[in-house]
């Protein structure tokens, strides 16, 4: 695991085989041997045209069934975080959940391309997979069978096939959209890029996929019935012994600047740009020749009863709010819809008092709750999440604390935060979509931000790059 993937050469490739489009036969996967269900939609095949007319698909703020969302732009410039629930994935037991956390001129973009796309590549790859198992007989799990049984090895046996037919589709959909991403004509992925922490929760199982630092945690109960947060995921930074290994093996090269000794960046072997603060993320094709890949890591959880919700969220909640912090603030919300706009005005709270001469970075959190259960829609406008304040390109003005607030404990932090101050550049940074290339003027990731950014500053050669 961990090679090089080429920037040599551009490839291009069709909608099919990248999972742009899904055949309705997809969405009556079955596990077990059960009736497959068959969605209202599922007379036409579903394309990223018609994504934004699927009711059971959320990605602004707001709540669904079973969960709720929130994004704000911090005080850097437009919002560069993205997120997605969609329930009835394939079947009405199923749910997708993903955060993304965009940087670079473009990291907006990326970000948004990748939650529209990504999901309906993994219904892709996960159609293409059962199709060629189901010859040979079920795929299914069944997560009660006793150990001492002659069903035993046979259930372990079927075990290790679901989780390799998830894995690979996993694996299968986040080379696809890195390939998409690499040969989009209006997106200028060189030195733009975003992390992606994504769920599929189907029944009692839960499978993950994830690249870069966005991280998911669950709340569970313990024996005696205490709160605990447990971390699902790793923050696949560049200083972890594998990732920095395989990067070195790539002539790329690995350190910290002298201002920020906590914060490992990846640098190119002949120019100081562009100091990516993680070891793997979609495009940042700059970087895919030294080390920097896109594939995800991917695990597989058994859900109990004890378990109560997860949370995914980008690293503007991290920096500042330990996995406890979170569990307790979530847990304690006056009501779950309420769960993830709670979460990200702690965040914000926890940014102006401990750093106050910080920029507060862009936040979005995803709160499943495993129950499936939501409050009554009373409830939800009561928290001031009518209709009205729901905006689809959720960028807001960034959140203002109460002055008057209490000071929260002192948290752990993901000792991402940057203590000294940078130089202003001057003038703001325009995207042009169109072109697909950065703006001429010089681009810097610091620009008067005193926090720390998933990168520096663009190479030098970025800049004189051809359009192709």
């Amino acid at each position: 695991m961990g090679c090089c993937v080429s920037t040599s050469s551009k490839s291009t490739c069709s909608s099919k085989s990248n999972g742009d489009t899904v055949s309705p036969a997809c969405l009556e996967i079955g596990f077990c041997g059960q009736k497959r269900t068959r969605r209202t939609f599922s007379d036409h095949v579903i394309s990223l045209h018609h994504l934004p007319s699927l009711p059971s698909r959320i990605f602004s703020n707001g709540k669904s069934r079973g969960s709720c969302i929130f994004t704000q732009q911090g005080r850097k410039g437009i919002n560069q975080d993205a997120m997605i629930v969609w329930e009835d994935f394939m079947s009405e037991d199923m749910i997708f959940c993903g955060v993304f956390d965009g940087h670079g001129p473009h990291g907006h973009l990326v970000a948004r391309k990748v939650r529209d796309a990504l999901p309906v590549k993994l219904l892709s790859f996960l159609h293409s997979s059962e199709s060629k198992r189901s010859g040979s007989g079920k795929t299914c799990f069944k997560g009660n069978v006793k150990p001492d049984s002659v069903e035993f090895e046979k259930d372990c046996s079927t075990e290790d096939k679901m989780n390799s037919m998830w894995r690979e589709a996993f694996m299968k959909s986040y080379k696809a959209m890195d390939k998409e991403l690499r040969s989009h004509p209006n997106l200028d992925c060189f030195c733009s890029g975003s992390t992606a922490v994504t769920i599929v929760k189907q029944g009692s199982n839960l499978f993950m996929g994830y690249i870069g630092d966005s991280r998911a945690i669950m709340g569970s109960k313990d024996s005696n019935d205490s709160m605990v947060a447990i971390q699902l995921t790793v923050d696949l930074k560049p200083d972890l012994p594998r990732e920095a290994e395989r990067i070195k093996r790539c002539k790329g090269r690995v350190f910290a600047l002298q201002d920020e000794p906590e914060v490992p960046r990846v640098w190119l072997p002949f120019d100081d740009a562009p100091g990516l603060a993680m070891a793997r993320a979609f495009g940042d094709f700059c970087l895919k020749d030294y080390g920097v890949i896109s594939i995800p890591e991917f695990s597989h959880r058994q859900l109990t009863d004890r378990d109560q919700f997860i949370v995914l969220a980008s690293d503007g909640v991290w920096d500042v709010l330990s996995n406890e912090e979170v569990v307790e603030i979530v847990s304690s919300a006056p009501t779950r819809s309420s769960a993830a706009r709670i979460l990200v005005d702690s965040a914000a709270r926890e940014w102006k008092l401990k750093y106050p001469t910080s920029k507060m970075d862009d936040c979005a959190v995803v709160c499943l709750f495993l129950d499936g259960k939501m409050d009554s829609e009373s409830d939800y406008d009561e928290q001031g999440f009518s209709s009205a304040t729901i905006q689809s390109n959720h960028s807001g003005n960034p959140i203002e604390s109460d002055d008057g607030q209490k000071s929260e404990p002192s948290l752990q932090r993901n000792f991402t935060v940057r203590s000294s101050e940078e130089n202003e550049t001057n003038g703001a940074l325009t995207v042009d979509v169109e072109d697909g290339t950065a703006d001429d003027q010089n681009w810097s990731g610091l620009e008067g931000v005193t926090r720390v950014n998933s990168l520096v500053q663009l190479p030098r050669f970025s800049e004189e790059r051809p359009n192709s």
